[in-house]
C-alpha cells in the first residue's frame, strides 16, 4: 500500500499576507477602537447639542429631580405612616415653601435692622479707604475720582440704546424664568406621585434583555441621587452654622445673608466655598477693617477643613463613590460648558451616572430585576392574565409569555 505523505495545513498567522500591504495586528486594534471612540464621541455631541438647544427644559427638569430627590424622604415618612400619596407630597412642598419663605424674611429683617449702622460704617470705610488713595504710593486724589465717576456718566449716556436693550433682555429672561418655575412644579409633583410607573415606562422602551439591567442601574443611581443631596444639605447647613457663628462672635453685618451664601454654595463643590468665603472676609474687611477680616478668614478655613476632613468621609460613605480629582474636573468641566448651572449639575450628575453604570456593569441574570421593573412587571402580569383567557384545555398561550427581562409583552 503506498504511502500517502500529508502536507500540514497552515496556521492562520502563516496564512495571513506579508508584505507593504500587510496592516500589523496593533495598528487594526487601534483602528477598531478609534471608530468606535469617534462614534461614542459623535453621539455625546449630539445629546449636548440638544441639550443646549432645550436647556430651558432640561434645567428646570434637572432641578425638579434634584427637589424630588429632597422631599421623597419626607414624603415617604408620611406615608409609612398612613398618609394619603397626595397629602404627603403636597405637604413636603409646603414644607419646602415655608422654609424658603421663612429664609428669605429673616435676611430680608436683618437687612433692614443692619441698614443704619451698614451707612455709618460703609461712609467710615469710604473716607478711610479715600485716605489711604490719597498717600503715596498711590496717589489718587478725590479729584481723580470724580473725573472717573464723570466719565461714567458719559459712557452710560453715550451707550444707553444698547442698556436698555440688555433691560429688554432681562424682561424676556423673567419670562423664562416663570416658564422654568411652571415646570419644575408640574415635574416635582408627578414625578413624587407617580415616579415609579414613569420609570418603568422609560425601561419598557428598551430592548427587552436590557430592561432588567437599566431597571437595577435606575434604582442605584436614584439611591446615590438622594443620598448626595442629604449629605450635601447637611454639610450645606453645617458650613452656613459655623460661618454664621462666627461672623456674629466678630460683629460682622449681614451675618444671616452671608450665612445663607455660604449654605448655597456648600452645594456647588470647590467653587461654591471659595466664592461663599470670599464674600464672608470682604463684608467683613470693608465694614470691620483688615484684623476682622483676617479672623473671618481663618474660621472660613476651619470651617471648610471640617467639611473636608470630617463632614463629608463621615456622612458620605460608601454611597457617593467619586474620587475628588473626579470631583474638581467635573466641576472644571461643568463650569466650562455651561457655567454656574454645569458647576452646580456637575457632580450629582457624576455620582448618578457613577453608580448606574458600576451596578449595570455588575448585575447578573440570578440577581433579580430592580424595583421599577419588578412593580412594572407584576402590573403587566396582572393585567396580562386578566385580559388574556386561556383556552379550554386549561393552558396558557406559550406565545405570551415573560422575557428576560422582567416585563410582560
Amino acid at each position: 500500500m503506498p504511502i500517502i505523505r500529508s502536507t500540514p495545513r497552515p496556521s492562520p498567522q502563516e496564512a495571513r499576507p506579508e508584505g507593504p500591504d500587510a496592516v500589523p495586528v496593533g495598528l487594526r486594534i487601534a483602528a477598531s477602537f478609534s471608530w468606535r471612540l469617534l462614534i461614542v464621541a459623535a453621539a455625546l455631541a449630539v445629546v449636548v447639542a440638544l441639550v443646549v438647544v432645550l436647556q430651558d427644559i432640561v434645567v428646570p427638569f434637572l432641578i425638579a429631580l434634584l427637589l424630588c430627590a429632597l422631599l421623597a424622604p419626607i414624603s415617604a415618612f408620611l406615608q409609612r405612616h398612613r398618609w394619603p400619596k397626595w397629602t404627603a407630597v403636597l405637604s413636603s412642598l409646603v414644607v419646602l415653601v415655608l422654609a424658603i419663605g421663612t429664609l428669605a424674611l429673616v435676611v430680608t429683617a436683618q437687612i433692614r435692622y443692619d441698614l443704619p449702622s451698614l451707612e455709618h460704617r460703609l461712609h467710615r470705610s469710604v473716607l478711610s479707604l479715600q485716605t489711604l488713595l490719597d498717600s503715596q504710593p498711590f496717589g489718587i486724589t478725590v479729584h481723580d475720582v470724580n473725573s472717573w465717576v464723570s466719565k461714567g456718566t458719559d459712557y452710560l449716556q453715550a451707550h444707553a440704546s444698547s442698556i436698555l436693550s440688555g433691560f429688554q433682555a432681562a424682561g424676556s429672561g423673567a419670562v423664562h424664568v416663570l416658564e422654568g418655575l411652571f415646570i419644575v412644579v408640574f415635574t416635582t409633583l408627578f414625578v413624587l406621585i407617580d415616579g415609579r410607573r414613569i420609570w418603568g415606562w422609560v425601561v419598557r422602551l428598551f430592548p427587552r434583555r436590557a430592561r432588567a439591567r437599566i431597571g437595577v442601574a435606575g434604582d442605584a443611581g436614584w439611591h446615590t441621587l438622594t443620598s448626595f443631596i442629604r449629605v450635601q444639605l447637611i454639610v450645606a447647613v453645617t458650613d452656613a452654622l459655623g460661618v454664621a457663628i462666627g461672623a456674629l462672635a466678630l460683629q460682622v453685618p449681614l451675618a444671616v445673608p452671608i450665612a445663607v451664601i455660604v449654605f448655597l454654595g456648600a452645594f456647588v463643590p470647590v467653587v461654591g466655598a471659595i466664592v461663599a468665603g470670599t464674600v464672608a472676609v470682604v463684608v467683613a474687611l470693608v465694614f470691620n477693617g483688615w484684623v476682622t477680616a483676617l479672623f473671618m478668614l481663618g474660621i472660613v478655613v476651619v470651617v471648610q477643613q471640617i467639611e473636608s476632613h470630617v463632614l463629608h468621609p463621615f456622612l458620605t460613605g460608601s454611597a457617593v463613590k467619586v474620587h475628588p480629582l473626579g470631583v474638581a474636573l467635573g466641576v472644571v468641566a461643568g463650569t466650562t460648558l455651561a457655567g454656574v448651572v454645569g458647576a452646580f449639575f456637575a457632580v450629582p450628575f457624576i455620582a448618578t451616572v457613577n453608580a448606574m453604570v458600576l451596578a449595570a456593569a455588575q448585575w447578573r441574570p440570578e440577581d433579580g430585576v430592580g424595583d421599577a421593573v419588578a412593580t412594572t412587571t407584576s402590573t403587566s402580569a396582572v393585567a396580562t392574565s386578566t385580559s388574556t383567557s386561556t383556552p379550554a384545555s386549561g393552558r396558557a398561550d406559550p406565545a405570551r409569555g415573560v422575557d428576560h427581562g422582567g416585563v410582560q409583552s
